[in-house]
């Protein structure tokens, strides 16, 4: 899979984010310090509605909403 973090990704060594990785009808997901373990995945259109609701209301420093 090609892996790929945001480029928001945290400071320091930038492993404060997860990596994504797109297959032919999925989004796959995985936690950037933990790259070795168990990973998401999505069928693309729901991944893509995910990214489009966070992207419409973030979240204020990391904190769940609420």
């Amino acid at each position: 899979m090609n892996w790929r973090k945001s480029t928001y990704s945290g400071g320091g060594e930038g492993n404060t984010c997860v990596e994504i990785a797109p297959l032919p009808t999925r989004i796959a997901v995985r936690d950037s310090k933990a790259p070795a373990r168990a990973t998401l995945s999505f069928p693309t259109p729901a991944f893509t509605a995910l990214i489009d609701h966070l992207k419409e209301h973030p979240w204020s420093e990391g904190r769940l909403p609420g």
